[in-house]
């Protein structure tokens, strides 16, 4: 059986945007994954933030964890064997660190956003990662202005639904693997809370994708390439139409095993008080929606508590 998820260049955005959203809809209805290429962030900034990762975890395990501050895990160092996949009774092997949204106290949404905290014994991380953020967030806007077009709804629509939402930057590190880790892989099969998740550094292989008949089928961006996913959220969102697929990262190769794998998820948030329910024209005549309304807050609150990260 074939298996043609869509890769596109984000180049074609704007020479023509009608067959950009066409691929990557079709890719995201039938897998809910594509992969794009030329997706607008400076090669330049990837690579300081790819070092600026692999020196905060390669810190004396004492120093990160100054850094666990609890926050459900939303900002901040979540330690190596807490994250753990719903429904999952083993661990994932992994450790990461988590940028919010800067947001001032008089914001209306403060109280839904913990503060961003920074390691010290990283110069130059606060400023590599705000930048970062900024560059993921433009980016989910082109590829979320292509699935309105997709779903022939105002192209403008989603820029307020995630104007100042609970996005989160990841930065993960998958630790070698020399000895055997028994039930345990680098991250369980699970499908993302978000809206849609856009991820660099999936090129080290372990990424897969559960497809429609079961099976699991390898995601193999080349270097800088953009790995998008949809979340659950906007699954419910179009009731079902994008799917939120199960994805998971595999343990290496034995030739593989004894590299570490490093990758940047950017999990692009609608804002909290943004209400998810079916949006018209998505609901078969006769019936009724797939999931009931729900805030986003309320929303990632639920699916924290179910991964064991608050």
């Amino acid at each position: 059986m074939n298996d043609n998820i869509a890769s596109v260049s984000m180049l074609y955005a704007d020479r023509d945007a009608a067959a950009f959203a066409d691929q990557l809809g079709h890719s995201f209805t039938d897998y809910g994954f594509a992969v794009i290429a030329d997706q607008g962030i400076a090669q330049e900034l990837i690579e300081r933030a790819e070092e600026k990762a692999k020196a905060f975890f390669a810190l004396p395990e004492d120093v990160k964890c100054r850094y666990a501050l609890g926050q459900g895990g939303a900002r901040g160092y979540t330690p190596f064997g807490i994250e753990t996949a719903k429904g999952a009774t083993a661990h994932d092997l992994k450790e990461f660190w988590h940028v919010g949204r800067e947001l001032d106290d008089a914001h209306p949404f403060h109280a839904m956003m913990a503060a961003n905290v920074w390691p010290a014994e990283v110069p130059g991380f606060k400023e590599t990662f705000l930048e970062l953020f900024d560059t993921f967030d433009r980016a989910g806007i082109k590829i979320l202005t292509a699935i309105a077009r997709f779903l022939q709804i105002d192209e403008a629509y989603f820029t307020d639904t995630v104007r100042d939402g609970n996005s989160v930057l990841r930065m993960l590190h998958y630790p070698p693997q020399p000895e055997p880790t028994g039930q345990h892989i680098r991250a369980g099969a699970h499908e993302d809370i978000n809206t849609i998740t856009l991820l660099l550094g999936a090129e080290e292989a372990g990424l897969e994708l559960q497809t429609r008949d079961g099976r699991w089928i390898p995601v193999s961006p080349k270097p800088g390439e953009l790995v998008v996913n949809i979340g659950d959220m906007l699954q419910r969102l179009t009731n079902g139409r994008l799917r939120s697929t199960p994805h998971r990262v595999v343990n290496p190769a034995p030739d593989r095993a004894s590299h570490a794998r490093y990758s940047m998820p950017f999990f692009l948030h609608f804002r909290p008080d943004f209400l998810i329910e079916a949006l018209p024209g998505t609901v078969g005549e006769g019936e009724g929606p797939k999931w009931p309304p729900i805030t986003a807050h309320d929303y990632l609150a639920e699916r924290l508590r179910e991964i064991k990260l608050s």
